[in-house]
């Protein structure tokens, strides 16, 4: 995609308001910066604020901060009210999430309850509490971060898949309700990226019946993964994901690295395969 300007929608505005939960580190502060470098303004949420004050030094009034634990329904509300008195917002990126490893057995009520919260209710939220003032001034971009892992599962990560399957399918519902405002909504969806991602995931107490099992090996592997490591570098994602905002009709779906791309085609073509097996029965 290139840069396009458009005189008829908000990527032809010459400064646009962004808005960007978790900004304090990984893909959420590379598009911050990267929306800050091209003469944007953005707010930007985050439960750490301190993690972003060397871009308030280099950025000035065009960055604003705000706190937010996007799991406290009562904070996201507050924080969207005050943003949107500043004025309107024009792109919204729902970036903020972690992941929870384990056995489904093995995770808490606690272990799932907070992932759908942060994975799929705040997304929901934000979504829907940005979209009457998106079709008041005529159009409006929302960013969705999901993952190959919003069409890919694998053990261990349950309810962290049930999380992103469910930003997709509700992601994909809204475009086609919002879409004749002239409001799109893109979901991102990165294979393994160079950021803070693995190191901060969190680990259910392993069972001795899992142990040994495909479970345990993937919890293995992930501990003694490196996340600097991995293929994709976050500013370029955030390129690809500013450049599509700059699009008429951006796609629905975005999927970043050649991992990502391999493992959501094989999950594509393997789910084809077995619907089109059951043809007769069906």
């Amino acid at each position: 995609m290139t840069d396009i300007a458009l005189p008829t929608d908000i990527a032809g505005k010459s400064v646009r308001r962004w808005f960007i939960t978790g900004a304090s580190g990984g893909l959420g502060r590379a598009v911050t910066v990267h929306a800050l470098e091209r003469g944007d303004s953005v707010t930007a949420t985050a439960r750490r604020t301190a993690a972003l004050d060397d871009l308030r030094a280099r950025y000035g009034d065009r960055l604003t901060v705000e706190a937010l634990d996007v799991a406290s329904p009562a904070a996201i509300e507050r924080v969207i009210a005050r943003t949107l008195s500043a004025g309107p917002v024009d792109i919204v990126v729902n970036n903020a999430g972690y992941a929870v490893v384990g056995a489904a057995e093995e995770m808490t009520e606690a272990d799932v309850r907070d992932q759908i919260e942060v994975l799929l209710m705040a997304p929901m939220a934000i979504t829907r509490a940005f979209l009457p003032s998106m079709r008041e001034q005529g159009g409006g971009r929302i960013v969705q971060i999901s993952s190959m892992g919003g069409q890919v599962a694998m053990p261990t990560h349950s309810a962290y898949h049930a999380g992103k399957w469910g930003l997709e399918g509700f992601t994909e519902s809204v475009s086609r309700e919002v879409a004749e405002f002239g409001i799109f909504l893109s979901l991102i969806e990165p294979g393994g990226t160079r950021t803070e991602f693995v190191s901060a995931l969190r680990y259910t107490p392993e069972s001795a019946a899992y142990r040994d099992t495909e479970v345990g090996r993937i919890r293995r592997r992930l501990a003694a993964t490196d996340g600097a490591t991995l293929p994709a570098d976050p500013a370029d994602i955030a390129a690809a994901i500013y450049d599509s905002t700059r699009h008429p009709k951006p796609p629905l779906r975005l999927t970043f690295g050649a991992d990502a791309h391999d493992a959501v085609r094989a999950a594509l073509t393997d789910r084809l395969a077995a619907l089109d097996a059951q043809g007769t029965v069906s």
